[in-house]
């Protein structure tokens, strides 16, 4: 039996915060930037204003990390057991992280808080809600179900949790919403076995799942560990999407295309550092997805002046421009494309190539992909004429 979903969707009760902090090392996150625009002041305010009204779409954003701290603080009211603060105030001492390790901790102890199949369906709900405040008309939301059906929802009310909101969120905000499935690498092969497992059986697998990653941390994480589980994934039609070379060098982007048939690649921090790599991404088409503020928040990059989008930009790469986990780092899609137009000078017409580069990299089918490209035409057009 289905779970009766319709009377936990949260009411659009306006939410306080304090005003967001600047994005570097060692700044305060876990503030709700869903509820107000974050304005970078090296940024024209009319620039943030096109952004704001600019239709996207995301590649590289996470389910659990996407969590707004006013779902965190009620889903650690309803699970007391957890260390999770249930102040909202309180969880941006508690979203400090002082490294990726560290970072990992915070968000398996946030994973810990989906317990349900009504968590689920709350939080996935509540996500695609943030995302159509901004304009997003499509994105490819990463999913770990190893982490809850492990922490025992079944799967497939699991399943059916996430669908129920990827349909009523299309219906009622019309953000088309599509799942990927990945291995949370630090679980090892027992969670690459589930997970491909959940992502091959019909008799489970989602209507909406279009993709096959692998996160987490890297650095003793091999990529070629994963090779029979990806090809199994692709065999089965789904794409193959792993994070490569956001905390460990270009070997590991090397090994995602060569091992796991990377078809695009999350982060891609290091590639940077290789030349020919670039030219391998830019000739073959490979997008990466781009988080300029996670990359800062996790230490992956020193500064958001030396991030590498400008190295990428410059060699050709098709780059998209995504926020990862962005209550977690104070951030959301608006201001990561803020941020794209700063280190790259982007005009209106550049912010504009910009989303178009996401719905090119998307999975999103050809009459899709031409819907949103045209809105973002006609829309830049009327903005750039009025």
């Amino acid at each position: 039996m289905r779970p009766a979903y319709d009377d936990l969707r949260p009411t659009d009760q306006p939410i306080t915060r304090a005003p967001p902090a600047r994005a570097g090392p060692g700044r305060r996150f876990g503030e709700d930037p869903m509820t107000e625009h974050l304005v970078d002041p090296d940024v024209p305010r009319d620039l943030h204003a096109f952004i704001a009204g600019l239709p996207k779409a995301e590649l590289h954003v996470h389910h659990v990390g996407s969590a707004s701290p006013r779902i965190v603080s009620e889903l650690a009211a309803r699970h007391r057991d957890s260390k999770v603060p249930t102040d909202p105030e309180a969880l941006v001492d508690y979203f400090t992280f002082t490294d990726f390790a560290h970072f990992i901790d915070v968000y398996l102890s946030v994973v810990d808080l989906i317990r349900t199949p009504e968590d689920v369906r709350l939080l996935t709900y509540e996500v695609a809600r943030d995302m159509a405040r901004q304009q997003v008309r499509y994105a490819e939301l990463t999913i770990t179900p190893f982490s809850s059906t492990r922490r025992g929802i079944d799967e497939r009310a699991f399943m059916d949790a996430i669908e129920d909101a990827r349909k009523a969120a299309e219906a009622e905000f019309g953000t088309v919403l599509r799942w990927c499935f990945d291995i949370p690498g630090e679980a090892g092969l027992e969670s690459a076995e589930e997970t491909t497992r959940l992502a091959t059986d019909d008799r489970v697998r989602p209507e909406g799942l279009v993709s096959f990653g692998l996160g987490g941390p890297e650095i003793g994480v091999a990529r070629p560990q994963f090779k029979p589980y990806f090809d199994r994934a692709i065999a089965a039609g789904l794409h193959s999407v792993p994070h490569a070379g956001e905390t460990t060098g270009p070997q590991t982007v090397w090994d995602a295309l060569t091992d796991l048939r990377a078809e695009r690649i999350g982060h891609g921090t290091s590639s940077a550092q290789d030349p020919k790599l670039l030219e391998h991404l830019a000739e073959r088409r490979i997008p990466l997805e781009v988080c300029p503020t996670s990359n800062i928040a996790t230490r992956a990059v020193r500064t958001l002046d030396e991030h590498p989008i400008k190295e990428f930009t410059r060699a050709g790469v098709l780059v998209t421009v995504n926020s990862d986990d962005p209550p977690m780092f104070g951030t959301d899609l608006n201001n990561e494309y803020a941020v794209a137009a700063r280190l790259l000078g982007l005009d209106e017409r550049g912010l504009a190539d910009l989303a178009k580069n996401g719905v090119e990299a998307s999975f999103l089918d050809a009459p899709g992909k031409a819907r949103i490209s045209d809105e973002i035409d006609t829309y830049t057009a009327t903005w750039l004429s009025s």
